[in-house]
């Protein structure tokens, strides 16, 4: 007679039941993990819209929520003082009502199940941190931060913005808003934004170490005198003019073309592609032009305004956007002037370097002349740049090979 030990019985439903939950958050990871590595158009009546804004609504909150208990670290000196903490706290109990409401909604119905799980936890998490109600003392101003703050700001703000005008004024209708290669601009944007305190401190120095011995009182006395709109025009002047010859210069020195070409690397134009850019570029740019605008010395509220026109025309002009400009496009760069820029046609190669005044380039010679409307193709001559952040960050220092 023979009996069976009851402990392997008892225990395999045991392992069972541990294993399950785990089993189940692999395969939701994995299947979150699949979806933001995919490109295309998004499938209807699967959930896939509702579940990405719910996704990337969780993502925000959670990470103003924790904004919120480190302010001194995390947010931005300059934008604690434009904004309201109230509004913003209304802002971010919206965004996890939709976000809840939607992964919930889209969980009930089995609809993109696994990426509205982890929005849903990611929502849970922020209340349990504290959601909107998280206490704001008073803190230091004068510690060393990243802009997560700017960063949330922003991609809620530019997606908001620039998807919509693309979907109402697009250049080509069917381009996708996931299209190709937008996880390597997504982490450039991303890069660039956690950034800008560093970023911001590397410029401020060079420019008073470079530019500091320009500075005249009685000059930017006379510069200030200037009414507003007047000035507002001359500063973007002063600004493009340094922006034509400093991207220029790209463009034709070999060596700083290696930086550039991470730029000029997207092959599909959208708002996002203008942050695909070297790090290294962006210190040096800022400092060219920046410098001569601070030996100007123009009005604060001048400067201001210069950063949101110069904010705008930086992300609208990549945009896969096309509208009836008329005699405007002689005088204002605007997203088909500089789509030319990034083409890779033989008609577009080094043309069109202006930012803000389209004139410049017809003033030096170098504006596109085509009978064509739109370019064919964007991106390098050759398709040679790697894709993925690091490798085009390390791009430049590599050995060239003929």
């Amino acid at each position: 007679m023979t009996t069976s030990d009851p402990t392997p019985a008892k225990q395999k439903p045991l392992d069972q039941t541990l294993a399950a939950p785990a089993k189940m958050a692999k395969n939701v990871i994995g299947d979150t993990s699949r979806i933001l590595q995919d490109s295309g158009d998004m499938p209807t009546g699967r959930g896939m819209v509702s579940g990405s804004i719910a996704f990337t609504l969780g993502l925000l909150c959670l990470l103003g929520v924790i904004a919120f208990h480190f302010p001194e670290y995390l947010t931005t000196p300059e934008l604690r003082k434009q904004y309201s903490v109230d509004v913003l706290r209304h802002v971010l109990f919206a965004a996890l009502c939709i976000a809840g409401g939607l992964s919930l909604a889209n969980i009930i119905r089995g609809k993109a199940r696994s990426l509205s799980i982890v929005a849903l936890a990611m929502v849970a998490i922020a209340v349990a941190l504290g959601g909107s109600r998280v206490p704001v003392g008073d803190f230091p101003d004068h510690t060393p931060y990243i802009g997560l703050d700017w960063f949330i700001l922003d991609l809620l703000g530019s997606t908001m913005i620039f998807v919509l005008i693309e979907k109402m004024f697009p250049l080509y209708k069917g381009q996708s808003i996931f299209r190709k290669e937008w996880q390597t601009d997504m982490v450039h944007f991303i890069v660039n934004h956690f950034l800008v305190g560093l970023i911001l401190l590397i410029v401020n120095f060079m420019i008073h170490r470079v530019f500091g011995w320009m500075v005249h009182g009685g000059f930017q006395d006379m510069v200030r005198s200037i009414p507003f709109i007047p000035q507002l025009l001359l500063c973007i002047l002063v600004a493009d003019l340094m922006q034509y010859w400093t991207h220029r210069a790209y463009h034709e020195v070999p060596f700083l073309w290696r930086f550039h070409a991470v730029h000029h690397s997207a092959k599909t134009m959208d708002w996002i592609a203008g942050s695909r850019m070297h790090v290294l570029e962006l210190v040096f740019t800022r400092v060219c032009v920046l410098g001569p605008l601070y030996v100007c010395g123009f009005e604060k509220s001048v400067m201001d305004a210069y950063i949101i026109v110069v904010g705008f025309q930086a992300v609208f002009n990549h945009a896969n956007v096309h509208l009836p400009w008329g005699p405007l496009k002689y005088l204002a760069v605007t997203p088909d002037f500089h789509h030319w820029h990034h083409s890779s046609d033989d008609a577009a190669i080094d043309k069109n370097y202006s930012a803000h005044y389209a004139f410049l380039d017809y003033l030096f010679g170098t504006a596109v002349k085509t009978d064509r409307q739109f370019p064919e193709k964007y991106g390098v001559v050759g398709d040679y740049m790697p894709d993925g952040f690091l490798k085009q960050q390390a791009f430049p220092f590599k050995k060239q090979t003929d």
